[in-house]
C-alpha cells in the first residue's frame, strides 16, 4: 500500500478524470415527450413572443382611465372578453370585464381585481383607488422573440420541456444516449433471491449502479457476475468494451491473486489505477480500451456508491454533453460532534432534519464504515469535510444533497 503522503487528492482526482471525459458528437432530433433527461445539442431561440399579447394577470375588470387623478366613481361595463376572445377597443372611462389570459382590449390602461370592485346595474365601482398598469402581462415580459431560452449541454427537465412547449418548439437537437457496461466478479457474489452459501455475499453493488446509470439516463448493459477466471474476465471485458461507450465495474482491481480485472484492461488497453484521499473510498481506476473509457470502482458498497456519485457521476454527465457538472452545496448546522477526524477528506452520511427549535440541523449515522448500506438507506445527504477536521455540534459545515446527486 502507498503511504499516505502519496494519496492523490480528491479535487486532483476529479480534475484529471474529467480531463479523460470526452464530449459526445452524434447527436438525434426526438420530440418532446421523449425529451426527458436527454442533453440538448444546441441552443434554443424562441420563435415568439411569450406572452403574445398584452393579457389579465387577473378575474376582474380592464378599465381605460382617461384621467388617474379625477378617478370617476364607476365605469359602464360596455363588454366581457374570456381568455381565447379578442375585444374592441375601450372608450375613456368605461370597462371590460376580462378574465385572467384574455387578451387586454386597446385603450385599457389597467386591470382591477375583480375583489377591489362593486358592480351593479352594468357599472363598476371601484372600492379604492387604482394605480395605473397594474395587473397587465406585457407581451414578450417572460421570453422575447430571438432571445435563446436554453443553451447546448442542458440537461432536460419537466420545466425546460414545459417551455419548449411554450414557444411551439416542438423537437430538439439531443446528443445521443450513452451505452454503459457493467459487470461484476468474484464467486462469492450471489444473485438476491438465492440461498447464501457459505461465505457467500449478494451483489448489492450491481442493482445500485445499475439504477444509478438508469438515473443518469444511459442505455445500460448488465454483463452480470463474471466467474473469477481471467479467461472470462477478458473475454467478458472484450466484449463489453466492443459493445460500449463506458465499462464499469465494482472492484476487482486490487492486487488480489483472484483478481483479474486490472491485468484483464492492461492486455487489451491502458490502466491508471489511483489511490485518492477520501473517506469511503480511495481505491479509483480509469482506463482504455480502444475508445472505450474504463472505471473501476471500490468494492465496498458504502465505497462503491459514493465514488460513483462523486467521481463517476460528473465523469458521466460531460460524456453525455453536459456543461454544469459541479457539485452544489449548501450550509447546514452539524448537530453531532466528530472529534477524531481521518487523515483524507472524509463524505460523512448524515440526515437533515428539525431541531426543537424548528431549525435545519444535520445528524449522524453511527455507523460511519465503508460496507455499512444502511447508512446511504438513512442519509438524505452527505457532510463533505476537510481532512483533519473536527466537528463540534453547531459547527457550520458542506452539506450535499442526495438529492441533487441522484438526479
Amino acid at each position: 500500500m502507498k503511504p499516505k503522503a502519496n494519496l492523490l487528492d480528491f479535487e486532483s482526482a476529479r480534475e484529471r478524470l474529467l480531463e479523460f471525459a470526452a464530449f459526445p458528437e452524434q447527436t438525434e432530433s426526438v420530440g418532446l415527450l421523449e425529451a426527458q433527461g436527454r442533453v440538448l445539442a444546441q441552443d434554443i431561440t424562441s420563435p415568439i413572443n411569450v406572452p403574445g399579447f398584452d393579457n389579465s394577470a387577473m378575474d376582474g375588470y380592464a378599465l381605460h382611465i382617461s384621467d388617474v387623478n379625477a378617478q370617476p366613481e364607476s365605469f359602464d361595463v360596455v363588454q366581457r372578453i374570456a381568455a381565447g376572445q379578442t375585444g374592441t377597443a375601450l372608450a375613456p372611462d368605461t370597462a371590460a370585464r376580462i378574465f385572467t389570459g384574455a387578451p387586454i382590449p386597446d385603450g385599457c390602461n389597467v386591470v382591477v381585481p375583480q375583489e377591489l370592485t362593486s358592480e351593479e346595474n352594468g357599472s363598476v365601482k371601484l372600492l379604492k383607488p387604482v394605480s395605473l398598469h397594474q395587473h397587465i402581462r406585457r407581451k414578450g415580459e417572460d421570453i422575447a422573440e430571438k432571445s435563446i431560452v436554453l443553451t447546448d449541454g442542458q440537461r432536460l427537465g419537466p420545466q425546460h420541456l414545459a417551455m419548449l412547449a411554450s414557444i411551439g418548439v416542438g423537437k430538439v437537437s439531443v446528443y445521443q444516449r450513452l451505452k454503459i457496461g457493467i459487470f461484476f466478479t468474484g464467486d462469492e457474489l450471489t444473485e438476491p433471491g438465492t440461498p447464501l452459501a457459505p461465505g457467500a455475499i449478494y451483489n448489492s453493488n450491481r442493482y445500485a449502479i445499475s439504477a444509478l446509470l438508469k438515473q443518469l439516463g444511459c442505455n445500460t448493459r448488465d454483463y452480470g457476475i463474471i466467474r473469477d477466471s481471467a479467461d472470462a474476465t477478458r473475454e467478458a471485458l472484450a466484449l463489453a468494451a466492443k459493445e460500449n461507450d463506458i465499462v464499469i465495474t465494482c472492484g476487482g482491481v486490487s492486487v488480489g491473486e483472484e483478481d483479474h480485472v486490472k491485468a484483464a484492461v492492461q492486455s487489451l488497453g491502458r490502466l491508471d489505477l489511483w489511490q485518492i484521499s477520501m473517506k469511503p473510498g480511495k481505491p479509483l481506476a480509469y482506463g482504455k480500451i480502444g475508445v472505450t473509457d474504463f472505471i473501476g470502482l471500490p468494492g465496498n458498497p458504502v465505497s462503491s456508491f459514493v465514488t460513483f456519485l462523486l467521481m463517476a457521476r460528473p465523469f458521466i454527465l460531460k460524456r453525455m454533453g453536459v456543461k454544469d457538472h459541479g457539485m452544489r452545496y449548501m450550509t447546514a448546522r452539524a448537530g453531532f460532534e466528530w472529534p477524531r477526524p481521518d487523515k483524507r477528506r472524509e463524505f460523512l452520511r448524515v440526515r437533515l432534519e428539525r431541531d426543537a427549535n424548528e431549525q435545519n440541523i444535520l445528524r449522524l449515522w453511527p455507523n460511519q464504515g465503508s460496507g455499512v448500506m444502511s447508512s446511504l438507506a438513512w442519509a438524505d445527504g452527505l457532510v463533505d469535510l476537510a481532512a483533519d477536521t473536527p466537528i463540534k455540534a453547531g459547527d457550520k459545515v458542506r452539506y450535499l444533497s442526495l438529492s441533487d446527486l441522484l438526479n
